[in-house]
């Protein structure tokens, strides 16, 4: 699985044709605690960097956005029961929708993890 990441620190993991996206460790560290998750319903189409989602802490909320074209195909339900996951688990459990990729074109603008290291130093 390839793991690629946006300028507006989404990652996202690539497994056939589908994404699954999340936001990063360090978009969590700089919301601090998450008491909030909003989710993208499935079916949804979005376009590459329409707002998809939004992630509220105590300091402030948030879009995640769609890091490709594409449709909603599954969301994490457990993230709305338990928003602090985001915090606990951004890399894993904290995963927030999947989306079937319409442009695979799309994924060559997207950052490797050592470019996205560089990005956010």
């Amino acid at each position: 699985m390839t793991t690629l990441f946006t300028a507006d620190h989404e990652w996202l993991q690539i497994d056939g044709d589908v994404a699954t996206v999340g936001i990063t460790d360090y978009a969590q560290t700089q919301l601090g605690d998450v008491v909030f998750v909003e989710l993208p319903k499935v079916g949804r189409q979005l376009k590459k960097a329409e707002a998809a989602a939004v992630v509220e802490s105590v300091k402030a909320a948030s879009d995640v956005y769609a890091p490709l074209t594409g449709e909603i195909v599954a969301i994490n339900d457990a993230l709305a029961a338990d928003p602090a996951l985001v915090n606990t688990d951004p890399a894993g459990g904290a995963w927030f929708f999947k989306i079937r990729i319409a442009d695979r074109s799309e994924l060559d603008g997207l950052m490797d993890e050592a470019a996205y290291k560089a990005h956010t130093a």
